[in-house]
């Protein structure tokens, strides 16, 4: 029984695999200040919830929030009775990265592309949505080319509303059209709109920069934010809020296999 653990800068998420399915997946908030005690114990209590606590043996997880990582790994061996396994560009993610500087990738970003070639085997650009908006490039060859990092949805309408004296925070959702007639309205089309035009034309542009453009692209929608932009584009066309869960999971199969 495995637990793995995506550790973001806005989000935790978490999920309990058996073996042959996700029990459970959770998404937490990310508190820095909490020590290992604090989430030893919230492990505990969302495995117990489930009957996984004495269950799962095993723990994989990814982080982009470096203070967090060795404090997650002493909470899993400290209240799961077990080693947490940290994935970085040095593991064996069964795909090549060819970027500039490996080490300066995002675990996740990473895990998301593992994913993505693992399960697909095609050409691909990995959409991920959380505290930044992530378009990430593989080949068929399982190739990490790079991306393209942009603000993250929730981070513009925090900006929007923070800096702007008579705009207030708006619900995050899709407005009943493009056209605002009013102010709630028209910020809500800036920002859901708004990022369902960045990631259109950044997509057409990765697209034509891929080296696999002659054939059909797979856009595999993932992040705690992409099911409010998914419904209003014809562009992804997978979607997968917990894909890297989901990697880090065919990862840990890999290396023990």
């Amino acid at each position: 029984m495995l637990l793995a653990i995506d550790i973001g800068n806005t989000n935790i998420t978490l999920g309990f695999w058996d073996g042959q399915a996700w029990q459970q997946q959770w998404r937490l908030s990310t508190v820095h200040e909490k020590t290992a005690d604090e989430y030893g114990l919230v492990l505990r209590g969302l495995l117990q919830e489930t009957g996984g606590l004495k269950a799962v043996h095993h723990a994989i997880f990814c982080s982009v929030v470096p203070t967090l990582s060795s404090t997650l790994a002493e909470a899993s061996r400290r209240y799961l009775a077990c080693d947490a396994l940290e994935i970085n560009y040095l593991s064996n993610l069964g795909i090549q990265i060819r970027t500039d500087n490996p080490a300066a990738v995002g675990a996740d970003r990473l895990v998301n592309a593992a994913a993505a070639h693992m399960l697909w085997r095609e050409p691909a650009i990995v959409v991920d949505m959380g505290t930044a908006t992530k378009l990430d490039v593989i080949t068929a060859a399982g190739e990490f080319l790079g991306g393209v990092i942009a603000p993250g949805l929730r981070l513009a309408a925090d900006a929007l509303s923070g800096r702007a004296a008579r705009l207030s925070h708006v619900a995050l959702e899709a407005p009943p059209r493009v056209l605002g007639r009013n102010t709630v309205h028209a910020m809500q089309s800036g920002l859901i709109f708004g990022y369902v035009s960045l990631i259109e034309g950044l997509l057409h542009r990765l697209q034509q920069e891929h080296p696999d453009q002659h054939r059909p692209l797979r856009v595999i929608g993932t992040g705690g934010l992409i099911h409010l932009i998914a419904p209003h584009t014809t562009t992804i066309t997978d979607v997968d809020p917990w894909l890297t869960l989901t990697g880090l999971r065919l990862i840990y199969e890999r290396i023990t296999r």
